[in-house]
This record gives C-alpha cells, sequence and structure tokens, in this order.
C-alpha cells in the first residue's frame, strides 16, 4: 500500500521531482554534517530524510523508464539479461 507521500509524489511533473530531489540531498547532507559536528536533536531525522531521498529518486527513475521507446527497452531488457548471468 502506497504511503501519503508517496501519492504526494505522483502529483508532482518531472522537473518540480527533480528540484526537490536535489533540495532533499542537500538538506540531508547538511544534516549529516550537522550530527558529525554538534549532534542533532532528533537523529532519527536522518532516516526520514534518507527515506525520502530514496523515494524520490525511486519515483524519477520510475518516470524515466516509462519514457523509454519500445527499442530502448528492448535494449534495456538484453543488458539486465545479460547482467544476470
Amino acid at each position: 500500500m502506497p504511503t501519503k507521500k508517496t501519492l504526494e509524489l505522483k502529483e508532482f511533473n518531472l522537473d518540480d521531482l527533480r528540484n526537490e530531489l536535489a533540495e532533499t540531498e542537500g538538506q540531508y547532507h547538511k544534516m549529516t554534517f550537522d550530527h558529525a559536528t554538534k549532534g542533532l536533536e532528533n537523529p532519527l531525522a536522518l532516516r526520514e530524510v534518507r527515506r525520502d531521498v530514496a523515494r524520490l529518486k525511486t519515483e524519477v527513475r520510475r518516470r524515466e523508464l516509462g519514457e523509454l521507446t519500445e527499442n530502448q527497452l528492448a535494449k534495456r531488457s538484453k543488458t539486465r539479461a545479460r547482467r544476470r548471468k
């Protein structure tokens, strides 16, 4: 069952997703630096932000794969099959 955050991401367009991803990654890097230097009040916030980054990357990749042509998908399938061996 998709979470509320995942459902919200489906409403964004691809450019908004990429901008949100860049902002969230920047926020995560800042939080990790702050946590290493002075500590965070709630270190579990790092986990939430890291998971948000993963959600964003997943949605961006899903949309990129959805835009591929049949030839590109066939080539991708061959590459994936070759890697499995």
